[in-house]
C-alpha cells in the first residue's frame, strides 16, 4: 500500500513539475521578446559616497535635458539606437563638462551594449531580471550605485512623483512597444505572469518518505 500511495504522488509531483517547467518556459521567452524592444539608461556613480551620488544625479540631469527632445518621439528602438549613437559624443561632452564643474576629474565613458540585470521597479512597472540592451555612463571608477530608467520607450521623461497621471503615460508608452502579455507581465498593478514571484515547486518526498516511514 505504502509503495502504490508513494507511486501516486511522484505522479501528482511529476505533473505540477511539469506545468510549472512550462510556466517558467513561457514566462522567460515573453521577458527575451520583450526585453529586445526596451533600452535601459543608467547613470553609474565613481562610488556610494554621499558626494559621487548627488554627482551622478547632476550628470543625470544634464544629459536628459539634452537628449530628451531628441528621444521624445522616436518611434522604435532602432531609431532611438541611432539617436544615441549620433549624440553619444556630445553626451560625453555635456557629462565631462558637468563633472569639472563641479571640481571633479573624473574620466567618463558610455557604452551601449546588452547586459544582464537584476529584477527592477520603475513607477508603476517591473521589468524582469534577464539580458537588456542598455545606454551607461560610467563615472569614475563606476563602483558606486546606478540611477535608472527605460530610455525607449521613453519613460525617462515621466515623472514618476505625479502619481496616477505619470501611471497612464508610462501605461501608454509600454503598451506602444509591448503585447498584452508583455504589459501584464511588467504591470504592478496586474495580476499577470509575475512581478517578484519565483515560480519554484518544493518536493517533499523525503519528508513524505519519513512520515511514511519508508
Amino acid at each position: 500500500m505504502k509503495k502504490v500511495l508513494l507511486i501516486f504522488i511522484i505522479s501528482i509531483l511529476s505533473v505540477f513539475a511539469s506545468y510549472s517547467f512550462l510556466d517558467e518556459v513561457k514566462s522567460n521567452d515573453i521577458q527575451n521578446d520583450m526585453a529586445a524592444r526596451i533600452i535601459r539608461f543608467h547613470v553609474i556613480a565613481n562610488s556610494d559616497s554621499e558626494s559621487d551620488q548627488a554627482l551622478k544625479l547632476k550628470v543625470r540631469d544634464k544629459v536628459l535635458k539634452y537628449i530628451a527632445p531628441k528621444l521624445k518621439n522616436s518611434k522604435n528602438i532602432e531609431e532611438s539606437r541611432e539617436i544615441l549613437k549620433e549624440n553619444n559624443e556630445k553626451i560625453l561632452k555635456i557629462a565631462s563638462s558637468e563633472i569639472k564643474e563641479e571640481d571633479y576629474s573624473y574620466k567618463v565613458k558610455s557604452t551601449l551594449s546588452k547586459v544582464n540585470f537584476p529584477i527592477k521597479t520603475y513607477g508603476n512597472i517591473t521589468l524582469p531580471q534577464g539580458r537588456y540592451e542598455a545606454y551607461r555612463i560610467v563615472i569614475g571608477s563606476g563602483k558606486g550605485q546606478n540611477w535608472w530608467c527605460v530610455m525607449f520607450p521613453p519613460l525617462c521623461f515621466v515623472d514618476i512623483t505625479k502619481g496616477q497621471v505619470s501611471y497612464t503615460q508610462t501605461e501608454n508608452e509600454m503598451k506602444k512597444v509591448l503585447t498584452p502579455e508583455e504589459y501584464k507581465m511588467v504591470d504592478n498593478n496586474s495580476p499577470g505572469l509575475n512581478k517578484k514571484k519565483d515560480i519554484k515547486l518544493k518536493f517533499k518526498i523525503l519528508e513524505v518518505l519519513k512520515n511514511m516511514g519508508v
